[in-house]
């Protein structure tokens, strides 16, 4: 009987004797409660976060790639190079990635480390949504806008990449979603953003409200942060959507 208690799982004490925490001490699926009361110590911080690590690796990543995407596409040579060298990034799994990183003097376990591996997992999806969008636009508009007098860039400014923007933002949705699920994994490393109170939870094999709780708020971000950018294909391509 003495090694059965032992054995069993141990209930995570949460102290006092309010009735706030009786859904703790039953060890319920979902705790409401938990919740409500670590939202601001805990869960907003941790969003908070995570928002701003989306924000600077997609920035980066839309910069860097939208320059390299205009280059090949004024200089078509330059686009194989680019695919291997973002194909290769891509493809090297998150977290061999962030241990490759690690050691390089000025990395180690900090933002700059979660950042840069961010943002190289962006660049293969932006740099070929923009190209393809740039390469899609019609020859004959090409030939009416220079018809009308505009140079290269002007045209460029005004004609080709509102109409490659469909295509763009197409992978920003993309590029995105896969920042917001990879930024969890960063918390390995960093510890910020929603993965922090994820792996904490993990770590404890009983409660599991944290667990559920950061999850679905990282699920919510991402759903959320797709519909805003579909919000702002459609404001800013009104052909489209007549069409």
């Amino acid at each position: 009987m003495t090694f059965l208690l032992a054995a069993a799982p141990v209930i995570p004490n949460f102290g006092g004797s309010s009735s706030s925490f009786a859904c703790e001490r039953a060890n319920r699926l979902f705790c409401s409660e938990w919740v409500s009361r670590n939202w601001s110590t805990v869960l907003w911080p941790a969003l908070r976060q995570h928002i701003v690590l989306t924000l600077i690796a997609v920035v980066l990543g839309f910069v860097i790639s939208t320059a390299l995407a205009l280059i090949a596409y004024r200089r078509g040579w330059f686009e194989r190079p680019v695919l291997i060298v973002t194909s290769i990034l891509y493809t090297i799994p998150s977290l061999a990635l962030f241990e490759l990183l690690v050691p390089i003097p000025g990395f180690g376990l900090s933002r700059t480390t979660a950042e840069v591996a961010l943002v190289s997992y962006t660049l293969l999806i932006l740099f070929r949504n923009t190209l393809t969008g740039l390469r899609e636009v019609p020859p004959d508009v090409r030939d009416a806008a220079t018809g009308m007098g505009m140079g290269p860039m002007r045209s460029l400014l005004r004609v080709e990449l509102p109409l490659a923007l469909p295509a763009i933002i197409a992978g920003l949705r993309i590029a995105t979603v896969t920042v917001i699920s990879l930024a969890t994994v960063a918390a390995l490393i960093d510890n910020e953003g929603l993965g922090a109170p994820i792996l904490t939870a993990i770590s404890n094999e009983v409660f599991k409200t944290e667990l559920i709780a950061a999850g679905g708020m990282a699920v919510a971000l991402a759903l959320a942060a797709d519909g805003l950018l579909v919000l702002l294909q459609r404001r800013l391509t009104p052909w489209a959507r007549a069409g």
